[in-house]
C-alpha cells in the first residue's frame, strides 16, 4: 500500500474525480478527510465506502470556497487525526457563459472555489506540515482549457492559470520542509454533469458518456480529438493522484501532469 499510514484531505470528495481520488486514496490505506459543499448522502456513501477498504474517515459538509468554512474544517479534520499528510484540491465550478455576460458575482464565485480554495487549504494545513517535516504532497487539479483557451469560460480559464501559479510557489516555499505541489491539468473526463445548463455544448444532458466520442474519437462538444480515442475517466486522473500523493513521485514538484489523452498535442 502506496499511502499506507498517511492522511488525505480531499475537497470535492462527494462524486466524480474526487470520489475516485478518495477512494483510490482509501485503496492504498489512507485514512480520509472528505469536503464537499452539500450533498451529505453522497458524502457520508463516499466516506462508507473509504471504511470498507480498512480505513478511517471524516466526512466534512463545507464550503472551501469560504476561508472560515475552511478553516474550521482543517481544525475538524486536525483534531479528528493528528496531522495530514496529503491535500488534494479537486472542487471547482465550470460554468459556460460569455465574456460579456459573467456577473462580477459569477466571477468571484469561480475564482473563489477554482482558485482561492486552494489558497486557503493550503495556507490552514501548511503550518503543520512543515513543522512534522514529514513527506506531504499538495496536489491541485487545473484544466486543459488553461493551456489552451477555449470560449465561454473566461472565469474558469483564469482561475485554473492562476492555480498553476500558485502551485508552483507552493514548491519553491515548501520545498525545503518536505512538502511537495503539483498540478494535474485534465481534459475531456467522463463525469456526471451535476448542472447540465452549464455544459451547451453537451445540449443540456447530464452525463458525458460514451456517447460523447463520435466515431472519429471527438470529444463531447467537437472541439478536439484524442489520441487514445476516448474519454477520460475519474479512475484515470485518481491514478495520477496517487502517484503524486505517493513517494513514488518524491522528486517531483512545482510541476504539472497533463491527464488529457494526448489531446494537448
Amino acid at each position: 500500500m502506496r499511502l499506507k499510514g498517511k492522511t488525505a484531505f480531499v475537497s470535492g470528495a462527494a462524486r466524480n474525480i474526487g470520489k475516485a481520488i478518495a477512494l483510490n486514496f482509501a485503496r492504498e490505506g489512507a485514512d480520509v478527510i472528505l469536503v464537499a459543499r452539500e450533498k451529505r448522502e453522497a458524502l457520508d456513501g463516499v466516506a462508507a465506502q473509504c471504511e470498507k477498504l480498512g480505513v478511517k474517515s471524516l466526512p466534512i459538509l463545507a464550503d472551501v470556497g469560504d476561508r472560515t468554512q475552511v478553516e474550521k474544517a482543517v481544525r475538524q479534520g486536525l483534531d479528528h487525526f493528528g496531522k495530514v499528510d496529503v491535500l488534494a484540491c479537486v472542487a471547482a465550478l465550470r460554468p459556460h457563459k460569455p465574456f460579456w455576460e459573467i456577473s462580477y458575482e459569477e466571477w468571484d464565485r469561480v475564482l473563489s472555489v477554482n482558485l482561492s480554495s486552494t489558497f486557503y487549504l493550503a495556507k490552514a494545513l501548511a503550518p503543520s506540515m512543515m513543522e512534522r517535516r514529514k513527506p506531504g504532497s499538495i496536489i491541485a487539479l487545473g484544466g486543459l482549457a488553461s493551456l489552451t483557451g477555449q470560449p465561454l469560460r473566461a472565469h474558469v480559464i483564469a482561475s485554473k492559470t492562476g492555480l498553476y501559479g500558485l502551485i508552483k510557489a507552493l514548491a519553491i516555499e515548501l520545498g525545503p520542509f518536505n512538502v511537495r505541489a503539483n498540478l494535474i491539468a485534465v481534459g475531456h473526463i467522463d463525469t456526471e454533469r451535476a448542472n447540465p445548463e452549464w455544459y451547451p455544448e453537451g445540449g443540456g444532458v447530464p452525463y458525458m458518456g460514451d456517447k460523447g466520442v463520435g466515431s472519429d474519437g471527438s470529444a463531447l462538444g467537437g472541439d478536439g480529438t484524442t489520441p487514445l480515442r476516448r474519454l477520460g475517466s475519474p479512475q484515470d486522473v485518481a491514478d495520477v493522484a496517487t502517484f503524486l500523493a505517493s513517494e513514488e513521485s518524491s522528486f517531483v514538484t512545482g510541476d504539472r501532469i497533463i491527464c488529457a489523452g494526448g489531446r494537448y498535442m
